[in-house]
């Protein structure tokens, strides 16, 4: 029967490479057909390879992080189960773990190389020695009658441990270490902590390494400008809330995030220059009639940005089911290449977490970028009065070869007008 070679197949339309994730298998275990054996990202999508027989893996070709072709080897198999034993032994690299033998030789000479014994030290001493050392830079903190009794008692207020807030001295903190016979009752006081000097070195692969490569593109390439405002929201939520009351059965749970695509949409045929991808090599800007927004996910696997389509077509209830449909297929991973290609505009948001403002960078071709910000009751002045109004921070990036500052700045007032009077958004 003798080898298998199974060589990188077409995983997609255009696909010329794909990058090694992670390996499911490692030389010398047994597999069936069927079984997961490695996972390869391409530009759009991670996609995980089945093995095409039953056989014992003898080669990997290529380790994590790796480039493969479409139809170079990438795994060879064994379909013989007696030519396995010499190569399992020879590749296995497991076998000797160099670094556990390195670490017992140097244990091991420690201790042989036995210090003399040192000569006792009562705990008492070296507790003594321990706040002296720290004495000076720790300011105990006591009220002047505690103070006053410490002084009359002959005691130092640097050997007693306080029990108050931030290790404060109280009456009966004297009481304990008097009745202790004058000894240190617990641990000195001490604002220092234990240096750590430990580095983690992780290989940037997959998913992050695509993540890295476009923002790399996308800041150098792009000449970015910054916009930021603050919008009062507080007739948005209350028809939110309003809304999600009066919701019918299946329909989905409302956020801003619909509220503000659908004001997009709403506005953006009077600034279709920032809705339009760039091509810098050919110098050709692409202005969009259709909506397709971009809506940047965090995933326990990275960044993704699933895209909402045709937005313009949409109601409200629509855009956050197909909101929440597309960002939940990219956190749990079933999100196809159509679901994460196409945006024309991409919004951020890190909800809760949202800060006061950003400088967020654009998705590359697009020209660009909108990020949220988080919700916030504040004082205002309305109507020459104080008021408490419900306030969201915006900021957007644009792409300064191709959307002039004016141009930034009147999408932004545009859709913070619709915003604030919601009723817009609908008419």
């Amino acid at each position: 029967m003798g080898d298998y070679i199974f060589k990188l197949p077409d995983i997609g339309e255009g696909v010329v490479e794909g990058e090694i994730v992670s390996w499911h298998v490692k030389v010398g275990d047994s597999v069936n057909e069927d079984d997961q054996i490695v996972d390869i990202m391409t530009d759009k999508a991670t996609v995980t390879i089945p093995s095409p027989t039953d056989g014992i893996v003898t080669e990997l070709s290529g380790e994590v992080g790796d480039m493969v072709a479409v139809g170079s080897t990438l795994v060879t198999f064994s379909t013989d189960g007696t030519e396995n034993n010499v190569v399992e032994e020879k590749l296995e690299p497991e076998v000797i773990p160099e670094p556990v033998v390195e670490e017992k030789k140097v244990e091991t000479a420690v201790i042989e190389n036995k210090l003399p014994p040192q000569p006792k030290v009562k705990p008492k001493i070296k507790e003594t020695k321990i706040v002296n050392t720290l004495k000076e830079n720790i300011r105990i903190l006591a009220s002047p009658a505690v103070r006053r009794r410490a002084r009359e008692a002959d005691l130092d207020l640097s050997l007693v441990s306080g029990s108050g807030p931030a290790g404060r001295v109280r009456h009966a903190d004297l009481d304990v270490y008097i009745a202790a016979g004058g000894t240190v009752t617990g641990a000195p006081p001490t604002s220092y902590s234990t240096k750590r000097t430990e580095t983690n070195q992780i290989k940037i692969v997959g998913l992050r390494r695509k993540i890295a490569e476009q923002m790399v593109k996308s800041k150098f390439s792009i000449p970015h400008f910054s916009y930021f405002e603050e919008i009062d929201v507080t007739e948005l939520e209350e028809l939110r809330q309003m809304l999600n009351a009066s919701r019918n059965e299946g329909q989905p749970k409302l956020t801003y995030l619909p509220f503000i695509m659908m004001a997009l949409a709403k506005i953006m045929p009077s600034h279709q220059e920032c809705n339009a991808h760039y091509d810098d090599e050919n110098n050709i800007v692409t202005q969009h009639s259709a909506i397709h927004l971009g809506i940047a996910t965090q995933t326990d696997r990275g960044l993704f940005v699933p895209v909402v389509k045709h937005v313009e077509a949409m109601d409200i209830w629509q855009s956050a089911a197909e909101m929440q449909r597309v960002s939940g297929a990219a956190r749990n991973g079933t999100a196809s290449l159509d679901d994460l290609s196409g945006s024309t505009f991409t919004i951020t948001s890190l909800g809760r977490d949202g800060g006061l403002g950003a400088t967020p960078i654009i998705n590359h071709p697009e020209v660009s970028i909108l990020g949220i910000h988080k919700a916030r009751e504040m004082p205002v002045v309305k109507d020459g009065k104080i008021v408490v109004r419900r306030i969201m921070n915006v900021s957007s990036s644009f792409d300064h070869r191709i959307v002039d500052g004016a141009n930034g700045a009147a999408l932004v007032q545009a859709l913070k007008k619709m915003l604030q009077h919601p009723a817009l958004i609908f008419m």
